[in-house]
């Protein structure tokens, strides 16, 4: 059975909200976990039900609606958009300028050291274990699985307390660092596919990165400066909830069309919009209505995105063999991200000093979410992307159940009690 466009959004809507109440009144786990572990239970009891009773066709159903929604398309080009920008609109900018450099090594060059640890590991650990992946295809997993999730990271900071230190670190790279992981896949992708060929330098892969992030910085910059001053220009909140609603699409829109990085663009605007905009252009009535209204945005989307991960795993294939692959990739991918951290925290450490457990805090809260799942499921039909999706799937799963439900242990344990 097909179902519309309107069906398919009544379904997830209405799910969202009957998992919701469930968590809420039953589970009581953080809002967005909560909902992840109610659609995966719900699916995997779907999957017995069909095993059990094939003839009722109830998940042959659901797997149809679940299977018309294109996940890299409603993620990659849809939701993130205003996810990002929700997230960056209630983001203080002063704290992520003084932490800049901090933030700009890890959201670069962390994401580059994370994607080469976890290429090798799993071209090893995956011949191991009787699952050989080739090293261009572990590339490619590195890559998509090395940035934070902006979504995931956000989500957890609502819900934890940390220092303001630590908390615009944590923030200000899951922001920034899926940017420069999208440009990374994009270039080991191409490798690995073979397309390009030569062309794939270090000149071209510089020009590339400074191209998407810098130009996505700028167009962001512009169309940010453009709203906020239109904004100064009057005191009609309904109206300039419009406009940021306008300029959060046209934006994202001018940099995928012109081929930028409209993650790194939406963000910038949202920095723009939350911090100067809301100082210069917005009266305080304005201010409130804003940022409630984004903030609802928020919930809402983040509600179904991530039960749209906890419903995914009815359209993924599971061999059985996948599972000692996975098993090993989750620590892998640990260890990478305690590298990508490492590196740049005890380099800069030797001229300033960071917060106590700042390391293992960034470690353990660099959660991975949707993003992963989408450029995994975006991966062209090579006889490796079963493996490579199972093994996201796992990582990600492993990432938002477990990690999220017990960072804020983590933070106990390891942070000042006096600086949160």
């Amino acid at each position: 059975m097909t179902l519309s466009l309107f069906e398919i959004a009544a379904l997830l809507l209405a799910l969202s909200g009957f998992f919701g109440w469930f968590n809420h009144t039953i589970l009581k786990l953080p809002h967005t976990i909560g909902l992840l572990v109610m659609a995966l239970i719900a699916s995997l009891v779907l999957l017995v039900v069909e095993k059990v009773f094939p003839a009722l066709g109830i998940t042959d159903t659901l797997q149809d609606a679940i299977a018309q929604i294109d996940f890299y398309a409603t993620v990659m080009e849809g939701m993130l958009a205003f996810l990002l920008f929700a997230g960056a609109l209630h983001v203080d900018f002063a704290r992520l300028q003084d932490r800049a450099l901090a933030i700009g090594l890890m959201a670069s060059f962390g994401v580059v050291i994370s994607t080469f640890v976890v290429a090798v590991g799993l071209f090893y650990l995956s011949d191991l274990v009787g699952v050989p992946i080739p090293f261009l295809w572990a590339l490619v997993f590195g890559a998509l699985i090395s940035p934070t999730d902006p979504v995931a990271v956000l989500s957890l900071l609502k819900s934890i307390n940390v220092p303001e230190a630590l908390e615009a670190k944590i923030a200000g790279e899951s922001l920034f660092n899926d940017g420069v992981g999208v440009v990374v896949f994009t270039i080991v992708l191409a490798i690995a596919m073979g397309t390009g060929g030569s062309e794939v330098t270090a000149l071209h892969v510089a020009e590339l990165f400074f191209v998407e992030a810098v130009g996505g910085a700028v167009l962001g910059a512009v169309t940010g400066w453009i709203a906020y001053r239109a904004m100064a220009m009057m005191d009609e909140h309904m109206i300039e909830i419009l406009i940021s609603l306008g300029v959060v699409t046209a934006t994202y829109a001018l940099a995928l069309r012109f081929h930028l990085s409209g993650p790194i663009a939406v963000v910038v605007t949202g920095l723009l919009l939350g911090n100067r905009g809301a100082r210069v252009g917005m009266s305080e009535s304005t201010k409130q209505h804003m940022f409630e209204f984004w903030e609802l945005i928020d919930e809402i989307l983040n509600s179904v995105l991530f039960l749209l991960i906890g419903l995914e795993v009815l359209l993924i294939t599971f061999d059985p063999s996948f599972a000692w692959l996975a098993i090993v990739t989750v620590p892998l991918v640990l260890c990478a991200r305690f590298t990508a951290v490492s590196v740049p925290i005890l380099t800069l450490s030797i001229r300033r000093t960071f917060t106590s457990g700042a390391i293992p805090v960034l470690t353990w809260g660099g959660l991975r979410g949707g993003i992963s799942v989408a450029l995994a499921l975006s991966l062209p039909d090579i006889p490796e992307k079963p493996a490579i999706l199972a093994i996201t799937y796992a990582v990600v799963l492993f990432s938002i159940i477990i990690q999220g439900l017990t960072v804020k242990a983590v933070v106990n344990r390891t942070v000042d009690p006096t600086l949160i």
